[in-house]
């Protein structure tokens, strides 16, 4: 009986969700510019499937509005993800929607709302770990980078010339964020507040030290190539102390990653050879409130193992 009941919720779930999709389909278009004028040469996708995705990242950018929601463009900017606010949101939620569903139908209603929930939480965990490798990659290039002002800089260029020569030939992300750098001052920002924003995007607090340094080179004069080259210096020094840190503390890491994925993967396993077993714990009450006081407190040791292993320096 109590299978049957969740089977017709789940059922009940799909329905609804094929009627808001309905729904979504049949609301009016606002009058917005096509594609065909906003990209020269693009073609506009006439197919039904290309229909409902347009109408419902439609609907979601005039609900979300400037502000972007969680996803906003800053954010996935920072991860270096090229889609709009709206696309990576209607991509979430039909994530969402079909891990809530599948859940639903395979397990019980309870573990499909839980993968409905944890989605978005899933997908801004996604973000911050795309965010930090992007800012390893940036600090990774950071020498190279300095070489190739000091290089532009030596030939007679300016700042933002030989800037703009790095962007060029620098590896994402450094050309991304140099060749910003480049078109905001171009627009009329103050270099100084371009190359502040890039070292505050990236967490980079030698790229801070590059900036002053460029400031400083404006205010009173000097051979700019010659400082660049003792910020070089240090930097390097520094990158030569984060290497060791990182090999000192790659045991912490490891053992952190196996500690956590050692309970998913007996329960994994224990699912697969004796399903009956697990099945008490998403089917009991008992066996639920166990489950989310183990996640809590996954969630806590994970925390904990991360600012132990984490230094600062």
């Amino acid at each position: 009986m109590e299978n049957q009941v969740l089977f017709i919720a789940a059922i009940g779930l799909c329905l609804a969700a094929l009627a808001v999709t309905v729904v979504v389909v049949l609301k009016p278009r606002n009058g917005s510019i096509p594609i065909e004028r906003r990209r020269t040469g693009a073609v506009a996708d006439e197919s039904t499937l290309g229909r409902v995705s347009q109408t419902a990242v439609a609907a979601v950018d005039s609900a979300l509005g400037r502000s972007g929601g969680p996803f906003n463009r800053e954010v996935l900017y920072r991860a270096g993800i090229k889609q709009a606010p709206a696309d990576f949101t209607v991509m979430v939620a039909v994530v969402a929607l079909v891990a809530g569903v599948l859940g639903s139908l395979l397990v019980n209603l309870f573990i499909g709302v839980v993968l409905a929930i944890a989605t978005p939480f899933g997908a801004k965990l996604f973000l911050v770990v795309k965010t930090e490798k992007r800012r390893s990659r940036f600090e990774t290039q950071l020498t190279d980078t300095i070489q190739m002002l000091i290089g532009g800089l030596r030939v007679g260029h300016s700042i933002m010339r030989s800037l703009e020569a790095a962007a060029q030939e620098a590896q994402l992300p450094t050309s991304e964020e140099l060749g910003r750098i480049v078109n905001e001052v171009r627009i009329g920002k103050d270099p100084r507040m371009a190359i502040e924003e890039c070292a505050t995007r990236m967490d980079s607090e030698d790229f801070r030290w590059i900036g002053q340094a460029m400031q400083i080179n404006r205010e009173v004069g000097g051979d700019l190539a010659e400082v660049l080259e003792q910020v070089a210096g240090t930097i390097r020094e520094r990158s030569e102390i984060k290497g060791h840190v990182r090999a000192l503390s790659a045991e912490g890491k490891m053992s952190a990653v196996i500690l956590m994925a050692m309970p998913i993967a007996v329960a994994l396993f224990m699912g697969a050879i004796n399903p009956g077993y697990m099945k008490v714990l998403v089917t009991h009450p008992i066996g639920i409130a166990m489950l989310i006081g183990s996640a809590l407190l996954f969630i806590i040791g994970g925390f904990w193992m991360s600012r132990i292993i984490k230094i600062k320096f």
